[in-house]
């Protein structure tokens, strides 16, 4: 599996994100800086609402300018058995084999999906609770992790 192609689908994935946020934050300004949303009365906050809406919009924008710069900018590094999970692994526990499942850990986009070659691919952080559990650990290792009410028990069979 080579990782540039899932470098290439989470890219896609935060551009296309990236305008939907850009084109939000257009729309929040505007409605910020309207003739109409000029307060009429002190109980009238239009102005402020849409104001705030625009600043929380032009953050997103920020942060997926981040993401993509962080992205574009990863070392992809192959990873074995003899190197501790770090940033831009991609690690299969034993219980994912049969699903064909993998995960891939990115520096943003947690939870963002795809599939590449019939395997599927979760993108965790390495601030996840998943991400922690790996970090640093090598093929064959247990982990253990609290999920909730629910302890998973696995080991790792496989990085790349």
């Amino acid at each position: 599996m080579n990782k540039q192609q899932i470098i290439t689908q989470i890219t896609n994935y935060l551009s296309s994100e990236l305008t939907l946020a850009i084109n939000a934050a257009s729309t929040a300004h505007s409605d910020a800086t309207d003739d109409q949303s000029v307060a009429e009365t002190q109980y009238d906050t239009l102005a402020i609402e849409a104001s705030y809406l625009a600043e929380g919009q032009s953050k997103r924008v920020q942060e997926y300018q981040e993401a993509l710069k962080a992205y574009q900018q990863l070392n992809l590094p192959n990873f074995d058995q003899n190197t501790p999970i770090g940033l831009a692994a991609l690690v299969q526990l034993s219980k994912d084999q049969a699903c064909k499942s993998w995960f891939f850990i990115g520096p943003f986009a947690g939870g963002f999906r795809c599939k590449i070659d019939d395997q599927l691919i979760t993108v965790i952080t390495p601030a996840s609770p998943m991400g922690q559990a790996l970090k640093d650990k090598y093929q064959d290792d247990d982990i253990e992790i609290q999920l909730g009410y629910e302890k998973l028990a696995d080991y790792i069979c496989s990085v790349k």
